[in-house]
């Protein structure tokens, strides 16, 4: 069997407050981790723009939270657990060997390259983070526990990328870019050659302002049953839905549920349409289609007409140019020429190998 890690983030873990350039990044981390029911957040950038450096940050953050790793390599049973039927057959107990998703609960379960996992494994794992309940099934016999965790799955685009419809599962997305500022490369940088000189006094200048986000997210999360939404405010998260052109209304859930999220951590006495507006990109991102409101045509769409002034190489009706010739739905086009085709000399049979 694959081996997979389970174990909580070192003290030494670089710290959430101290990563730089990953303002989006940090807010959707923050959001998930308030709710985890949204599913999760998917990073998508190339090598080194610090995607698992943010997963392990946010475990460090939370209080005593496992931060549990799923290998490429897993089967379904190490992701949701198996139940002993010898067990129940013997003294009618039912005891279950526990998978990824029980040993993460209450923290972080990290999916790199999840784009190269089979789909049947993310569906089943899509499904876990957002119901917070994992139901093991073997030979009729059926177990439920709890399975609550922040979902965290990355992704690089040139390697691949994921379908449609497991795409609109995760709750947000952001994606990472290259940074193209020399001021911001040096800051990552020097945070990066302090942190790895001397990981436990970035810890410590950086300890403060980690409590006070972790009491922030824990004061959030009470909060966030006592939040509701005006219809003012579902009908705003419905037209950003519409004009991105999204299919089905996950997108105006998950939108709605961050605002929440996001109007708890700020300590707002409501959720407003700021709040929408201020999650909106991290719902839709993901989820935004070529019939979105100014998005470019698909493929393939009709183009418009030449206009008056454009002038067609013969008249219709007349020469090569005719409509007879011309092929069908490409007006104006010449017919192909002929090229002449030169003798290749021959070069003889391919020389004998030496004895």
């Amino acid at each position: 069997m694959t081996a997979f890690s389970v174990s909580p983030v070192p003290a030494t873990a670089f710290p959430f407050t101290a990563l730089v350039g990953h303002e989006a990044l940090q807010r959707a981390l923050l959001l998930a981790a308030i709710d985890p029911g949204m599913g999760g957040v998917l990073i998508s950038g190339p090598r080194g723009t610090a995607k698992s450096t943010s997963a392990r940050a946010l475990a460090a953050l939370l209080p005593d939270a496992p931060f549990v790793t799923l290998p490429l390599a897993a089967s379904l049973e190490q992701l949701v657990g198996t139940l002993n039927i010898e067990d129940v057959l013997r003294d009618g107990q039912v005891r279950l060997a526990p998978g990824l998703v029980a040993r993460a609960h209450g923290g972080v379960l990290y999916v790199d390259e999840v784009n190269l996992l089979p789909d049947a494994l993310v569906d089943s794992l899509l499904d876990v983070a957002a119901s917070g309940v994992n139901t093991v099934e073997r030979d009729g016999v059926s177990h439920q526990h709890a399975a609550r965790f922040v979902l965290v799955g990355t992704m690089n685009p040139e390697e691949g990328e994921l379908r449609p419809q497991l795409l609109d599962r995760f709750g947000l997305s952001v994606a990472l870019h290259n940074p193209a500022d020399a001021a911001q490369r040096q800051a990552i940088v020097r945070a990066r050659l302090a942190f790895d000189a001397d990981p436990e006094a970035v810890v410590a200048v950086h300890a403060a302002a980690q409590a006070g986000l972790a009491a922030s997210v824990a004061r959030a999360r009470a909060a966030l049953a006592s939040l509701q939404w005006t219809d003012a405010v579902v009908q705003h998260a419905a037209r950003l839905a519409l004009a991105a052109g999204v299919d089905g209304i996950r997108a105006d859930l998950v939108m709605l549920r961050a605002a929440r999220a996001l109007a708890a951590l700020e300590q707002a006495d409501s959720v407003s349409m700021a709040h929408v507006d201020a999650v909106a990109e991290l719902a839709l991102a993901h989820r935004r289609t070529e019939n979105a409101a100014g998005a470019a045509p698909p493929s393939g769409a009709t183009q418009p007409p030449p206009t008056s002034s454009s002038k067609p190489s013969a008249a219709v009706g007349q020469g090569p140019a005719s409509s007879q010739n011309a092929p069908e739905g490409d007006w104006g086009a010449l017919p192909p020429e002929s090229q002449p085709m030169a003798r290749v000399r021959s070069t003889g049979a391919w020389p004998p190998k030496k004895a």
